[in-house]
């Protein structure tokens, strides 16, 4: 992509809106807007950042053997009278009513519409277990929404659920989860790290939410400081070997970790210097809650025995467009963003030092076409500004690797390759530079 055809509405100065930094770079980087008070517009730079870690969500729950579906954003009030929850869930719901006078409501999860799916179409054990997601938009009506996309009123997520005809099985789709969750936010580039947790509105007798350690996170955490260099990839493990499975997911959790609610000071096993009291951004959260919804839903299925067993359920979320501010505060610098490569909106920012020079031109032309035939995301700047103001724009929105070209370089056969997480430069051949990107 040429910045000339390219909409990035940078800023030189900090929003006083903004509270965390977060907040600032994403509307400095031209991210974002504000369209009311916690929901956004997603400008073409954060739209690339929110996909790419949505693809890298939804490769993961595949890879466990989850099917994808999309349930409505608008929901109606009856199945959440049925579960028991439409009065109990709070004024973080939004309800309405349409031109019937029935009452609907914005959805903030769906553990009901996807129990209402379940419910007329499964009707055997031979059907179980079931594992669906999908990736929505939901609203839940914050009384004081802030911090920009990591406390809106409207948000991305993704959802998940598992159906099973017992204990046993519905605890393998936990673990099943478990291990789709450690591995997708290894190769978001971050330490998440699972917590005991309190299942909140949801229900349960089993919740962990995923944390990334950050000052500016809303809750308070405690945790071994062993997690720190705990490996969390899930390297080796076979998630279809139920006792190799579990094995891990207990070794995992040996150490100590959890957050507010959970925490007994009094009953920790970690103290002194091995304790990390901090704040906590949340980024993953999953539920065992069993027949929490099946039973009062319906939702049954007929077992090996010819008698009707209320299934045992799991629900499991992702904060996909939360995950984008998580990054930023978990990764960043005086000058911006720092992207890890697998999100970066696009890999490699080139600039053109002269724009209108023959030379300068024909090389950045040469250089943004091979790029491209490589698959390689690249941002062109063939803006006709100083250097300076180029420099600052790519420092701010954090692209892996820039490839800076100018008269005096070519004059010498060489072009500056800067690796945006290091800071280090090197004047290099075009040839090398490129290898060095992996074109």
């Amino acid at each position: 992509m040429r910045l000339s055809q390219f909409f990035l509405p940078t800023l030189k100065e900090t929003p006083s809106e903004a509270q965390i930094v977060s907040h600032r770079l994403m509307l400095r980087a031209g991210m974002v807007r504000q369209l009311s008070a916690g929901i956004y517009s997603w400008l073409p730079l954060g739209y690339r950042v929110l996909k790419k870690i949505e693809q890298i969500v939804r490769e993961e729950q595949d890879a466990i053997g989850c099917n994808e579906l999309l349930m409505p954003t608008i929901q109606p009030a009856e199945l959440w009278q049925e579960s028991g929850r439409y009065e109990d869930y709070g004024l973080e719901m939004l309800r309405i009513t349409d031109r019937h006078d029935r009452n609907i409501l914005f959805g903030p999860t769906n553990e009901e519409v996807i129990t209402d799916i379940f419910r007329k179409e499964v009707k055997s054990y031979k059907q179980v277990p079931q594992l669906l997601y999908h990736i929505q938009w939901k609203f839940r009506d914050e009384i004081r929404p802030r911090f920009g996309v990591m406390r809106g009123r409207e948000f991305l997520m993704k959802d998940a659920y598992s159906f099973d005809i017992d204990y046993e099985s519905s605890r393998h789709s936990y673990n099943k989860m478990f291990l789709a969750y450690c591995r997708t936010f290894s190769r978001l580039g971050v330490k998440a790290i699972p917590m005991v947790a309190d299942t909140g509105p949801i229900g349960g007798d089993l919740s962990h939410e995923f944390i990334i350690l950050a000052e500016t996170g809303e809750s308070e955490v405690f945790c071994d400081k062993t997690w720190l260099d705990k490996d969390l990839t899930g390297k080796g493990v076979d998630l279809n070997d139920r006792t190799n499975l579990e094995g891990w997911v207990q070794t995992t959790l040996a150490d100590y970790a959890a957050t507010d609610e959970k925490h007994e000071a009094e009953n920790c096993p970690v103290s002194g210097d091995d304790l990390i009291a901090t704040r906590g951004i949340e980024v993953g959260h999953i539920f065992h809650f069993g027949t929490k919804y099946s039973e009062p839903m319906g939702a049954t299925v007929l077992g090996p025995d010819g008698k009707d067993v209320p299934v045992m359920m799991g629900s499991y979320g992702i904060g996909v467009s939360r995950l984008v501010g998580a990054l930023i505060e978990a990764s960043h610098d005086e000058n911006g963003i720092v992207w890890p490569e697998e999100v970066a909106p696009f890999r490699v920012g080139l600039i053109n030092l002269r724009t209108g020079d023959d030379a300068c031109d024909a090389a950045c032309e040469d250089i943004y076409g091979k790029l491209k035939n490589a698959k390689i995301d690249v941002l062109y700047d063939d803006r006709d500004m100083r250097a300076g103001g180029k420099f600052a724009d790519m420092d701010l929105i954090g692209l892996p690797w820039q490839i800076v070209v100018g008269p005096k370089g070519l004059a010498n056969g060489v072009v500056e390759l800067k690796n945006r997480k290091t800071g280090e430069r090197s004047e290099v051949t075009l040839e090398a530079a490129l290898n060095q990107i992996g074109a």
